[in-house]
Formats: C-alpha cells, structure tokens, sequence
C-alpha cells in the first residue's frame, strides 16, 4: 500500500511542476522578424501575453530592439532606451504583467512602424486585447502597436487558434525534474 501512495504522490508532484513552466515563445512579425513595412498591431492582435513568455526578435544589422517607456514609445524618441540589443536574434523574458513597449532606434524606424507595444497579463491571465497608443484607449490583456503593411494570417486548427509566431517550449528544469521523478517513482514504487 505504501508504494502506490508514494506513487500516486510521484504523479501528483510531477503534474503540479510540470502545467506551471510552460510558457510561449512569440516570433515578433513571424516570418518577416523585425523589420520596417510590418504591421506589429495586427500581428500582436488576438494574441496573449503571459508573465514567462519570451519574445524573440530576428533581424538583420542596421536594427535595434529598444525596450522604452510609454512616453517614448509614443513620441518615437531614441536613446533613452531601458535596454538595448543589436545582435540580429533578441529574446525579451516577459517577467512582469503590464505594458512593455519595443522601438527599433535607427532613426526613422520607429515614426516608420517599427515600435510593439504588447501588454502582459498575470501567469495563468489572459485575453486578447490591444493597446492603441495613439489614442491613448487600452482593451484588456493582450499586446500591440502600431505600423504599416500586410499582416501575417493566423492558422485556425479544431477551433483553437494557433499563431505561427508561437511555440509552446518547456523550462529547462524539466528534463531534471522528469529524471528526479523517474528515479523515485522506480525506487518506491518498482522495487
């Protein structure tokens, strides 16, 4: 009797660790990356932001991801930037809920299209939503922008939306985890 408690203990512990640390990594602008004469509104749109997701920006030199304020987000302006990359594959861990607002600082780019704004909901949060800087007028939870261009069209499979720019990924403590599992499971419950 003790090694199916201690393996129905193994089960639940593995489940309560696994469903928390899955999180989504979004290709900002799906194929076309970060890049001037995309649409980021539009592809922010119906998506949703999580605490734990990770945003990954690809483009070619000549480019920057600027994380900014709200107020220079809006006005476009450049080197005030809380962070700032130009290595051409940028991810940004989405850590806490609220609006997080992205520039590319060449000048032009930004006042050209180049600018995300997507709010992050809570872990576990959600809903879509988009904010429209422009107007200043905020629908819950989800993220946006502003620009120009053709969007990239979302794949509906069985009613459920899925987004090209998402991946469902794993943390990497779970392979460690599932190995600490496995182990214990065989020693009390195998042996």
């Amino acid at each position: 009797m003790g090694n199916f408690r201690a393996g129905i203990f193994v089960l639940v512990l593995f489940l309560c660790c696994v469903v928390p640390s899955l999180a989504t990594v979004y290709t900002v602008g799906d194929s076309a990356g970060w890049a001037m004469g995309v649409d980021y509104s539009t592809w922010a749109t119906g998506k949703t932001f999580n605490v734990g997701d990770s945003l990954l920006f690809n483009y070619p030199s000549g480019h920057t991801v600027d994380e900014v304020s709200a107020s220079d987000y809006q006005s476009c302006t450049a080197g005030n930037a809380i962070t700032s990359d130009k290595s051409g594959a940028t991810t940004i861990s989405l850590k806490t809920a609220g609006t997080h607002y992205f520039t590319c600082g060449a000048m032009g780019h930004c006042s050209g299209g180049m600018k995300l704004a997507v709010t992050v909901a809570a872990a576990g949060g959600g809903g879509g939503g988009s904010t429209t800087p422009s107007s200043g007028t905020t629908t819950p939870s989800s993220g946006t922008t502003t620009s120009t261009a053709t969007p990239t069209p979302d794949t509906t499979t069985t009613g459920t939306t899925s987004h090209p720019s998402a991946s469902e990924t794993l943390s990497p403590f779970i392979p460690l985890l599932i190995s600490g599992v496995a182990a214990i499971f065989y020693f009390f419950v195998i042996s």
